[in-house]
Parts: structure tokens; C-alpha cells; sequence
């Protein structure tokens, strides 16, 4: 079997939230969904993390690998020792996937890989796109270098694409699964001032951009993963508030936010991000859900 015949697909970090609604979605799709062991050398892909090299099985031609591997960057404060991980963990194990697809003797035909939005830095009011440049702050150098360390595959010919994630929603997990309890218990409400930008998409979306991706392999570059109307996050409480038919009225205070969290919290809660996507539309990518109401009907009354 050739790989263009081939319907091997790799996923890195597919026990996260994304990792795992992809796996599912990929299989009932008809694909041979395999996973990245970081635990069992017996494993037909297997990283080894001491030695930073990714080990795979020959005999498996893939039609595309989906780089989705990194801890979490909001379930800790932000200590010097916690970004080094988050950085270098991101960085290591892509640079070994990259390496090792570059010498495959079965090159897969496209390599997506995780990148966030944060690439862009903090935009304020301004609105960005994928023609914007990179930004100056932690989250935009943990970006950059995420995608710069796909670069042994880029060189070799492979067609990467960098998924710049926006904030996924899903009840299962992340900043919706986070915000559910305390909404439903009628103590939700905005964050600070509530004029920061959000830049979000549902995770029904994120699945049929992917599963458009591999199908047909375009050599895009990288893509913003956003729904094109960021919403502040006034606007997210209220309509949060709204789907659930409890009220929001209990904001969380600036003050608070940073003595609580920290750097963390002053970047991924109080930052202001207003990203959209010009390459969805050249793709002829058209989101399911694209506004924020019809996104949370779907996604709290499946």
C-alpha cells in the first residue's frame, strides 16, 4: 500500500481534551487511528524521552501525523521552573517527531502541528490574522519555537501545517469545562474588566477542520483555529450565563485574578486576544458553529 493509499494517522498527546474528540472522531470516520507511547518501547510509536528520540514502526506508512503533545499551560502558576517545562517539553518532543518523520522511508503526506494563538502576543483592540507577526510575550515564544522545531520535516519535504489553536471549547475539558460548575452555581460572571478579547471556536469545528486537512493537504502554512467573531469576555459570561438560565452577575476582580494565579492568570484570563482567520476563507473552510450562542446550545444540549 502506498501512503497516499494509506489511512494510518498518528496523533501525539491524544489523551488531552482535543487529542481524545479527535481520536474518536477520526476512527468513526474510517481511519486507523494510531498513538504516541511515551511509557512502552514495545509500542509501535514510542518516544523516548531520555535519549529526545521518537521510535516508529516501519512497516505502518501514515498519511498524516497530528502533533498535539505539551502539558497544559494553565494548571499551575507559572514558576520559572514550570515555564522552562512548558517550553521545552513542547519544543523536545516535536523537534524528535519532526526528526524522525524526516528520516522516514514512508514520509507521511502531511504533518499538523499544535501552535496557539498566543503566537501573536497580546493583541488589545487590534485584530490579527495569520499574516500578522509574531508577538514579544512568554505565550509567543513558546509558539514560535513550537513551530520552528517542526523544521527537519519542513526541510525534508513533508507538508506542515501549524494549527494555531484558539480557546477550544468543550464540556469535557478546558476553559469551558472549568467555567460549568461555578456558572451553574449562579457564581459566574466576568473576568476583570470584562473588555478583553476572547478568540475561541467550538471543538465540533476543530474536528471538521482537521479531518478537511488531511483529506485535502493544502499547503497552507500556518492556520488560526478561531471562529471569526472574537467575543469579550462580558459577552462570553452573559451568554454563558444565558445557555445555563442562571444568572452571572459575580465578577472575579483583576486584583484577585493576579494574586490567585499569578503571571498565568494575568496572560490567559485578563490578556486581551482578538484573532481571526483569513486562510479558513481561502480554504473554503466554513465553521458549523460560528457564533458563540449557537456554539454553546451545541455544545450544553447535545
Amino acid at each position: 500500500m502506498s501512503q497516499t493509499q494509506s489511512n494510518n494517522i498518528l496523533i501525539t498527546g491524544a489523551s488531552g481534551m482535543i487529542g481524545s474528540a479527535l481520536v474518536e472522531h477520526l476512527s468513526k470516520c474510517g481511519f486507523a487511528v494510531h498513538q504516541l507511547s511515551r511509557h512502552s518501547s514495545d509500542a509501535l510509536f514510542y518516544f523516548d524521552a531520555a535519549a529526545g528520540r521518537v521510535h516508529m514502526d516501519p512497516s505502518i506508512p501514515l498519511l498524516a501525523v497530528i502533533n498535539l503533545a505539551g502539558p497544559s499551560i494553565a494548571d499551575k502558576r507559572w514558576s520559572e521552573g514550570r515555564k522552562r517545562e512548558i517550553l521545552d517539553s513542547r519544543q523536545r518532543l516535536t523537534h524528535a517527531l519532526a526528526t524522525a518523520l524526516a528520516e522516514s522511508d514512508n514520509k507521511p503526506r502531511s504533518f499538523l502541528s499544535a501552535s496557539a494563538i498566543g503566537f501573536y502576543g497580546q493583541t488589545g483592540e487590534f485584530s490579527v490574522d495569520e499574516n500578522s507577526p509574531v508577538g514579544s510575550d512568554f505565550l509567543a515564544e513558546v509558539a514560535l519555537a513550537w513551530e520552528e522545531a517542526t523544521a527537519p520535516a519542513e526541510v525534508a519535504g513533508i507538508n506542515t501545517i501549524h494549527l494555531r489553536f484558539g480557546i477550544v471549547l468543550s464540556p469535557r475539558g478546558g476553559v469551558l469545562k472549568k467555567l460549568l460548575l461555578p456558572f451553574k452555581l449562579g457564581l459566574g460572571g466576568r473576568v476583570g474588566s470584562g473588555l478583553q478579547g476572547m478568540s475561541w471556536i467550538s471543538i465540533a469545528d476543530v474536528m471538521q477542520i482537521i479531518h478537511n486537512l488531511i483529506s485535502n493537504n493544502p499547503e497552507s502554512g500556518p492556520i488560526n483555529l478561531v471562529a471569526q467573531q472574537p467575543i469579550s469576555n462580558l459577552d462570553f459570561s452573559e451568554y454563558l450565563g444565558q445557555s445555563l438560565h442562571r444568572p452571572h452577575f459575580m465578577p472575579l476582580p483583576g486584583f484577585m485574578v493576579k494574586l490567585l494565579f499569578g503571571e498565568m492568570g494575568e496572560a490567559l484570563l485578563l490578556g486581551s486576544s482578538r484573532v481571526t482567520s483569513h486562510k479558513l476563507a481561502d480554504l473554503g473552510i466554513q465553521l458549523e458553529y460560528p457564533t458563540l450562542p449557537s456554539a454553546l446550545t451545541a455544545l450544553l444540549n447535545p
